[in-house]
């Protein structure tokens, strides 16, 4: 449960200006997870997250630029255990098959990774595709994906 919220908090503030815990906690709400405040204070320093200045002169949720390639690696590997169902490469293009509303999550974990051979995500309730460079980097990436699932959390 932990990582399905961490990983929809991470989609939420990819998705929309969050300043507040309450926010969050409403957002939350509204895809049907309940939490507390004390919960989510505890997830945001887990997730390294951080308030940076928007162009409208207020604050929103971010990851850490610091932090963000370890912390995602972490939360990457969670939310594949948790969530990926079923994945396969077709030449350069990935496609991720995950439980009903955590394809923009994983998508939002690995676009934080900013993995140099991936040109871009796009992610359904339950479909992510991922294009990548090459084939071969494709078929790297799926070997990846091997790995991290097969990890004992």
């Amino acid at each position: 449960m932990k990582a399905r919220r961490q990983a929809e908090i991470l989609a939420i503030i990819q998705e929309y200006d969050i300043e507040t815990q309450d926010q969050l906690l409403e957002k939350l709400r509204e895809k049907g997870m309940k939490s507390t405040q004390a919960t989510i204070s505890r997830d945001i320093k887990e997730l390294h997250l951080v308030k940076e200045l928007t162009g409208r002169s207020t604050y929103k949720y971010a990851v850490s630029e610091r932090k963000t390639s370890l912390n995602v690696a972490g939360r990457l590997n969670n939310i594949f255990r948790e969530s990926v169902t079923s994945f396969d490469s077709a030449q350069n293009i990935v496609v991720l098959k995950t439980m009903p509303g955590l394809a923009s999550a994983a998508c939002s974990a690995l676009d934080g990774m900013h993995l140099p051979n991936m040109v871009g995500s796009l992610a359904g309730d339950d479909t992510a595709i991922l294009i990548m460079r090459t084939t071969q980097d494709a078929e790297e990436l799926c070997l990846e994906i091997v790995k991290m699932l097969e990890k004992n959390p």
